[in-house]
């Protein structure tokens, strides 16, 4: 049984696992800011250095938290940590979410798989397989070729 389709465009991201991330990023640079500030034996190098150790771990865990999915009339675009692809629906052949993927794959028609790391079953294995099966459907509905998976 397919998914209804949805209003596009539809973003599809790991809402549970982003909000834990800025959280934790927040919460670190916050203690290390305070432990920077609090500990009178440090210099003001070693302050600044607590402070952009803080930055650079938020940054990081900010750029886990850039994945999405984006499903629109057109097609789909795909973010990752470091990457952005926009594919035309025809360019997706099949949507996969196998037991123990850690993200769906997107088979494309130039032979290659491109992982979504937008939908993943991490914390909420529920909300990632129900967007799976959305992002099948309107793959199958505005897209061509074989959508089985």
């Amino acid at each position: 049984m397919s998914a209804p389709l949805p209003d596009l465009p539809v973003t599809f991201r790991p809402a549970r696992t982003r909000a834990v991330l800025y959280v934790v990023g927040i919460a670190q640079l916050v203690a290390l800011t305070v432990i920077a500030f609090l500990l009178p034996a440090l210099s003001g190098g070693e302050r600044i250095s607590f402070v952009f150790t803080g930055l650079i771990v938020l940054a990081v865990l900010l750029l886990l938290a850039r994945p999405k999915v984006v499903a629109t009339e057109h097609g789909v675009t795909v973010v990752n940590l470091t990457t952005k692809r926009t594919l035309a629906w025809a360019e997706v052949l099949r949507v996969n979410l196998r037991v123990g993927d850690a993200w769906v794959h997107l088979d494309l028609a130039d032979g290659t798989s491109l992982p979504a790391m937008g939908i993943q079953p991490g914390i909420a294995k529920q909300q990632a397989v129900q967007d799976a099966r959305t992002l099948r459907t309107l793959a199958e509905a505005h897209g061509s070729g074989d959508h089985a998976g």
